[in-house]
């Protein structure tokens, strides 16, 4: 085992490289490499480095490390190049620095929450996880970092903000998560349900004729009941995969929003 810090010819940091993937090496073990050679530099970033410090905090387990390319690219870390699991997700701030990272868009709304990807979810554990990553991410509370990682952590937040808005509105929830299973959301579709249809101008007739606030105030409870039964029956139509039902859920959902933000307009 070597404990003092050693100075390693070019050819031998090739084979020992090359030649073992795994190393392992005192907690406090100091490499000073003089030069890298192309082929070499084809390992990640933290083998490149011309001086590094491996350190047992580092590696996480008892100073043994795998050295591993395309983990070390896809998970790492940019600002101290921190190898990160291919299960450790949403990688929003790196949990070895607490440097930002850049917006992954392959981490969706859910996991970003740590949320099961499903339409029925518990708002408590939402907006706690929200609050969470807004302390982690405001902007106000970077100010003092470098110009990157406000930049990153500008974008992070506005993501965060667009997920919570997102998943705690009941119809975009249900179009989010519908378009996560690849099924196409035509938000702007011509309705041709007529018994829908005549629901609708009936709705818009008795609140235009409403003469009060508490006469649309009973207006809207109805509205309302009517926009939980058709979220209820979108979560039945999702659970069982029958996505065209689910789909016209959502566009009862959607009318039912527009009746409701019609007498707010007017209380």
């Amino acid at each position: 085992m070597l404990r003092k810090k050693l100075r390693i010819s070019t050819p031998f940091l090739q084979r020992l490289l090359l030649g073992r993937r795994e190393i392992v090496i005192s907690s406090k073990t100091q490499f000073d490499f003089p030069s890298i050679s192309p082929k070499v530099e084809q390992f990640p970033q933290f083998i490149q480095s011309r001086k590094l410090n491996f350190l047992r905090k580092d590696l996480g387990f008892s100073g043994r490390t795998l050295f591993s390319t395309e983990a070390a690219q896809k998970f790492s870390c940019w600002n101290c190049c921190n190898g990160v699991s291919s299960n450790t997700t949403p990688f929003l701030v790196c949990n070895a620095c607490g440097c930002v990272q850049p917006v992954d868009q392959s981490v969706d709304y859910f996991q970003i929450f740590g949320l099961e990807k499903k339409y029925e979810i518990e708002g408590e554990n939402l907006e706690r996880k929200y609050k969470d990553w807004q302390r982690k991410l405001h902007p106000d509370l970077v100010h003092t970092k470098s110009q990157k990682e406000r930049e990153y952590a500008a974008e992070q937040s506005a993501r965060v903000i667009d997920a919570y808005r997102t998943l705690t509105d009941p119809l975009s929830r249900a179009i989010y998560i519908l378009k996560l299973e690849g099924v196409h959301v035509d938000e702007e579709e011509k309705i041709d349900d007529v018994e829908l249809l005549t629901e609708m101008l009936e709705i818009r007739e008795t609140v235009d004729e409403a003469n009060d606030s508490q006469e649309l105030k009973q207006i809207q409870g109805q509205i309302q009941g009517k926009f939980e039964q058709s979220s209820n029956s979108f979560a039945d139509a999702f659970q069982s995969r029958k996505y065209e039902e689910a789909l016209a859920a959502i566009r009862r959902m959607t009318y039912y929003k527009r009746a409701n933000e019609e007498i707010v307009r007017k209380l």
